[in-house]
């Protein structure tokens, strides 16, 4: 795929969260991982990408684990994070803001998702530019959908039609910060990047992405992201 634009593409990466659902010793974007920790492959995926202009980083300002891993990382830009994502989200736009030009777009990725393919990125990008709107990469639920209550059945939910929103999401720089600054001002519970732009009466164009692009939550999701990282490196070998 061959993309060229003369628009500036931001990246910004939350990471001041604690992941208490992994009952580690440290954050998850800093447990192990193939001999780095998680955020260096996240960090290293986007950086390295060719489309990709910038990152910029938002971690706790009581975070004691960045620096023994920054030196490996040059060229971030870190912001201080907030207490929740979107208030993260919202100190990076603030400092992205101060540099970029009015049509500049922004990708915001999880920081607990190392196995993003840059395959993924591009294609993201190459439709969001093409669209006009933004849009993030998502995969159709493939699973029966129950709704429940107190762990009763009350229903099966109709899958068409539902998507499992992933990382990145890409939008306009100024409109994600505005969308962003509205819902914290109208105290609207968002989830992600997308959520915001939605409650403001924005559209967001889905893209398929790959099922590996997973978020380490749970313990045992530290083998499968292994896992995933092993054959992707195969696969590069191969091509």
């Amino acid at each position: 795929m061959s993309i060229t634009t003369d628009k500036n593409i931001w990246a910004i990466i939350p990471a001041a969260g604690v992941g208490s659902r992994m009952n580690a010793d440290r954050p998850k974007q800093y447990l192990p991982l193939l001999g780095k920790t998680v955020l260096e492959h996240t960090v290293t995926r986007l950086s390295q990408h060719p489309l990709i202009d910038n990152v910029v980083l938002a971690i706790s300002p009581n975070d004691d684990y960045w620096p023994a891993i920054a030196a490996s990382l040059p060229g971030i830009n870190v912001v201080a994070g907030g207490k929740e994502r979107c208030d993260s989200v919202l100190n990076a736009l603030f400092f992205i803001i101060k540099y970029c030009q009015p049509d500049d777009w922004v990708l915001v990725h999880d920081c607990a998702r190392p196995c993003i393919r840059s395959s993924d990125i591009s294609q993201l990008i190459h439709i969001v530019l093409e669209k006009g709107d933004g849009g993030l990469l998502a995969l159709p639920v493939t699973d029966t959908l129950k709704f429940g209550n107190n762990n009763i059945v009350e229903h099966t939910v109709d899958r068409r039609d539902m998507w499992r929103a992933l990382t990145p999401q890409m939008f306009k720089v100024k409109a994600l910060y505005h969308a962003l600054q509205r819902c914290v001002e109208r105290d609207i519970v968002v989830t992600d990047e997308s959520s915001a732009i939605e409650a403001q009466g924005g559209q967001a164009q889905l893209v398929t992405g790959q099922a590996d692009n997973i978020k380490i939550t749970l313990p045992q999701d530290l083998a499968l992201a292994e896992m995933f990282l092993k054959q992707q490196a195969r696969e590069s070998e191969c091509v």
